[in-house]
Protein backbone atom coordinates (compact mmCIF):
# COMPACT_ATOMS: atom_id res chain seq x y z
CA UNK A 1 0.00 0.00 0.00
CA UNK A 2 3.04 2.46 0.97
CA UNK A 3 4.30 1.66 -2.88
CA UNK A 4 1.00 3.07 -4.47
CA UNK A 5 1.40 6.47 -2.13
CA UNK A 6 4.83 6.89 -3.20
CA UNK A 7 4.21 6.32 -6.96
CA UNK A 8 1.44 8.98 -6.52
CA UNK A 9 3.80 11.47 -5.01
CA UNK A 10 6.17 10.77 -7.62
CA UNK A 11 3.81 11.47 -11.10
CA UNK A 12 3.52 15.14 -10.26
CA UNK A 13 7.87 15.50 -10.18
CA UNK A 14 7.99 13.28 -13.04
CA UNK A 15 5.49 15.38 -15.32
CA UNK A 16 7.12 18.63 -14.10
CA UNK A 17 10.47 17.34 -15.36
CA UNK A 18 9.28 16.23 -18.27
CA UNK A 19 7.81 20.00 -19.14
CA UNK A 20 10.88 21.60 -17.89
CA UNK A 21 12.88 19.45 -20.79
CA UNK A 22 10.80 20.78 -23.29
CA UNK A 23 10.58 23.83 -22.16
CA UNK A 24 14.47 23.90 -22.33
CA UNK A 25 14.59 22.47 -25.93
CA UNK A 26 12.51 24.91 -27.06
CA UNK A 27 14.21 27.91 -26.06
CA UNK A 28 17.93 26.22 -25.89
CA UNK A 29 17.40 23.44 -28.76
CA UNK A 30 18.48 23.07 -32.58
CA UNK A 31 15.47 24.75 -33.52
CA UNK A 32 14.58 26.94 -30.62
CA UNK A 33 14.27 30.40 -29.96
CA UNK A 34 18.25 31.15 -29.68
CA UNK A 35 19.01 29.09 -32.96
CA UNK A 36 16.44 31.95 -33.97
CA UNK A 37 18.52 34.94 -35.20
CA UNK A 38 20.98 32.11 -36.48
CA UNK A 39 18.66 30.51 -38.56
CA UNK A 40 17.95 33.86 -39.92
CA UNK A 41 21.19 34.93 -40.68
CA UNK A 42 21.37 31.45 -42.85
CA UNK A 43 18.52 32.40 -44.71
CA UNK A 44 19.60 35.77 -45.68
CA UNK A 45 23.32 34.45 -46.51
CA UNK A 46 21.22 31.79 -48.96
CA UNK A 47 19.03 34.59 -50.54
CA UNK A 48 22.29 36.58 -51.23
CA UNK A 49 23.77 33.45 -52.95
CA UNK A 50 20.51 32.25 -55.01
CA UNK A 51 20.59 36.31 -56.52
CA UNK A 52 24.24 35.70 -57.25
CA UNK A 53 23.74 32.52 -58.70
CA UNK A 54 20.44 33.62 -60.61
CA UNK A 55 22.76 36.45 -62.32
CA UNK A 56 25.21 34.03 -63.41
CA UNK A 57 22.50 31.56 -64.84
CA UNK A 58 20.92 34.41 -66.65
CA UNK A 59 24.52 35.12 -67.94
CA UNK A 60 24.95 32.10 -69.32
CA UNK A 61 21.77 31.64 -70.82
CA UNK A 62 22.48 34.50 -72.28
CA UNK A 63 25.73 33.33 -73.81
CA UNK A 64 24.26 29.97 -75.33
CA UNK A 65 21.20 32.29 -76.69
CA UNK A 66 24.21 34.21 -78.59
CA UNK A 67 25.61 30.84 -79.83
CA UNK A 68 22.77 29.43 -81.31
CA UNK A 69 23.82 27.96 -84.56
CA UNK A 70 21.10 29.21 -86.28
CA UNK A 71 21.53 32.99 -85.80
CA UNK A 72 24.73 33.06 -84.05
CA UNK A 73 26.45 36.48 -82.75
CA UNK A 74 29.74 37.37 -85.01
CA UNK A 75 31.31 39.53 -82.31
CA UNK A 76 30.79 36.78 -79.96
CA UNK A 77 31.84 34.27 -82.53
CA UNK A 78 34.96 36.49 -83.66
CA UNK A 79 35.53 36.41 -79.69
CA UNK A 80 35.89 32.73 -79.49
CA UNK A 81 37.84 32.02 -82.58
CA UNK A 82 40.31 34.19 -81.17
CA UNK A 83 40.35 33.55 -77.70
CA UNK A 84 40.53 29.68 -77.85
CA UNK A 85 42.36 29.64 -81.82
CA UNK A 86 44.74 32.32 -81.42
CA UNK A 87 43.57 33.83 -84.64
CA UNK A 88 43.79 36.91 -85.60
CA UNK A 89 44.11 39.36 -88.80
CA UNK A 90 47.23 40.60 -90.37
CA UNK A 91 46.80 44.07 -89.21
CA UNK A 92 45.98 43.62 -85.58
CA UNK A 93 47.88 43.66 -82.44
CA UNK A 94 47.43 41.57 -79.36
CA UNK A 95 48.47 42.89 -76.77
CA UNK A 96 48.42 40.62 -73.43
CA UNK A 97 48.38 41.62 -69.99
CA UNK A 98 49.68 39.58 -66.88
CA UNK A 99 46.90 38.24 -64.46
CA UNK A 100 48.56 40.17 -61.45
CA UNK A 101 49.49 43.29 -63.70
CA UNK A 102 45.86 43.48 -64.65
CA UNK A 103 44.46 43.84 -61.41
CA UNK A 104 46.66 45.89 -59.66
CA UNK A 105 46.03 48.53 -62.31
CA UNK A 106 48.63 50.30 -64.86
CA UNK A 107 51.70 51.05 -63.18
CA UNK A 108 53.33 54.40 -63.49
CA UNK A 109 57.38 54.45 -64.01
Amino acid sequence: MRRAGTESRLKPFVALAALLLLAGFAVAGPTGLLAWSENAAALEARKIEIAQLTHERDGLRNRVKLLDPAAADPDLASELVREHLGVMREDEVVITLDEDQDRAGPTIP
